[in-house]
């Protein structure tokens, strides 16, 4: 309840924003492919459905499958590079510097390398979703109470359970920091990897739509995207109040 409590603003303000903007499409009396009004949106939107509803299951489980893989490799990666140091210091600054690769340059590499299947979007989805839970993992073992640490030391608790006992549980709310990024990121990435030369989903919907001059569809794919966005965002913050429910609350209850 509270959550909705505080969301009023934001709807609010984007309320107001629509206002403006179909109130300033009808006063100028901008061409619908130029700058549709949200009206005309949400119009294209309801009557378009069995048009985009293929396109929009296809993408909703390629980010689903991207992401599981995603957060696989990326949670994988960060305990080994925890558990490991030595490790940690050669790859860590391999790992940074893979991101500052343009997926949208990669891509088609990829393409030429595994062809139009679903491995090459798969692959580019993973690579937009590992790295924050890494880094958000890694941030998070760091974290844990050196206090907390050497009494568990001191009581002879071996390795493995130092790790499950401790660093894992004071990882997991940045670790879901992490996911929560990788989540909306993980519908980007499909999309993106759909450029590729998938036969359906979201982005191949926006670029035919783009290229009939239908800006009212390539704005309905662009809502759709951050609906999804918000989806994925919001059932991961649900499960972490489900998981993490001994983690502290801040003290700004009192705050507006």
């Amino acid at each position: 309840m509270k959550i909705w409590y505080k969301g009023w603003r934001p709807a609010l303000v984007l309320i107001l924003l629509f206002i403006i903007w179909e109130v300033s499409c009808r006063l100028f009396e901008i061409p619908k492919w130029l700058l549709p009004s949200p009206t005309q949106i949400l119009l294209e939107g309801a009557a378009g459905w069995p048009n985009y509803y293929r396109h929009l299951t296809s993408t909703i489980g390629l980010a689903i499958i991207g992401f599981l893989i995603g957060s696989s490799v990326g949670i994988a990666v960060a305990i080994g590079l925890h558990l490991i140091p030595k490790l940690r210091e050669a790859l860590y600054p391999i790992i940074i510097l893979s991101q500052n690769i343009p997926i949208i340059v990669l891509a088609p590499l990829l393409v030429i390398w595994f062809g139009f299947g679903i491995l090459p979007k798969l692959i580019v989805i993973t690579l937009v979703c590992f790295f924050p839970i890494t880094v958000a993992a890694l941030d998070g073992f760091r974290q844990t109470s050196s206090e907390l640490m050497h009494y568990m030391k001191m009581a002879g608790a071996l390795k493995k359970q130092i790790f499950w006992k401790l660093e894992w549980p004071y990882a997991l709310p940045s670790i879901f920091s992490g996911l929560k990024i990788s989540a909306t990121y993980s519908v980007m990435g499909a999309v993106i990897s759909e450029w590729l030369g998938a036969k359906e989903g979201i982005g191949v919907y926006m670029t035919l739509a783009s290229s009939s001059f239908r800006t009212d569809r390539v704005f309905v794919a662009i809502f759709l995207i951050m609906v999804l966005s918000l989806v994925f965002f919001a059932l991961i913050v649900s499960l972490e109040r489900m998981i993490v429910k001994w983690k502290p609350k801040g003290d700004g209850k009192g705050r507006d």
